[in-house]
């Protein structure tokens, strides 16, 4: 076995452009890092343009989407002979959007969607919050095997990032039963979940999921994406 294959290759396939209002660093900037930490190659995802103004904040406009698509495709072309550059999305799962998204994912070739359900926008806490926070957390949760089940998706993102919004609150010993649930309705759709270790550098400092999510994943033989 050569040295080369008897190691691990990675693909880091969590990462935006300024577009999103929260990222810094072109996709080549991107591309060159991965280069020096020995990635096969990285997946830009920025986060999904949306209809009527949705979370307008923390994303592309619609009209920005064609500048996407070049900016990914210029730091492919720009590193061809040195890493893999493949042209990704993150999309906002929220009931009602499929069919946006569905046409939206077939307007580019997309080489991998991750799916995410982002409960501190605006949108998602005017319809959904809820005071008690195992009420809010489940009801979370259970939107993520929504979006599992949708088809739309390659991966689920950062499954308990819902931690990060309710800090103190946040009671996984609340959940687990419906965590479990979800996780096996999730497990039956074959999608993979992301381990997204950023989570460690955010203000509830654990990646996402934790640890007994992580775990419970892992009995469920559901594929993991570390990025």
């Amino acid at each position: 076995m050569s040295e080369e294959s008897s190691h691990p290759v990675y693909f880091d396939s969590h990462m935006h452009t300024p577009l999103c209002k929260h990222a810094v660093g072109s996709p080549v900037e991107y591309a060159r890092v991965g280069k020096e930490k020995g990635l096969r190659g990285i997946i830009m995802t920025c986060h999904s343009p949306m209809p009527d103004g949705f979370s307008a904040d923390v994303r592309m406009s619609y009209s920005e989407f064609p500048e996407y698509i070049k900016l990914v495709e210029s730091a492919a072309a720009q590193m061809a002979d040195q890493i893999d550059v493949k042209l990704g999305l993150e999309s906002d799962w929220f009931p009602g959007m499929e069919s946006w998204l569905s046409e939206l994912h077939d307007q580019a070739d997309f080489h991998f969607i991750l799916g995410s359900v982002h409960p501190f926008t605006r949108e998602y806490k005017a319809a959904f919050f809820d005071e008690d926070p195992v009420t809010f957390q489940s009801r979370y949760f259970n939107h993520i095997a929504d979006s599992a089940e949708s088809g739309l998706f390659d991966c689920i993102s950062h499954a308990d990032i819902v931690k990060v919004m309710l800090g103190n609150k946040w009671n996984l010993a609340g959940s687990l039963k419906t965590i479990e649930g979800v996780l096996e309705r999730i497990a039956s759709t074959g999608i993979a979940m992301e381990l997204n270790t950023s989570g460690l550098n955010k203000s509830y400092p654990e990646m996402n999921p934790g640890a007994e999510i992580l775990a419970m994943m892992h009995g469920l033989h559901i594929p993991v994406v570390v990025n």
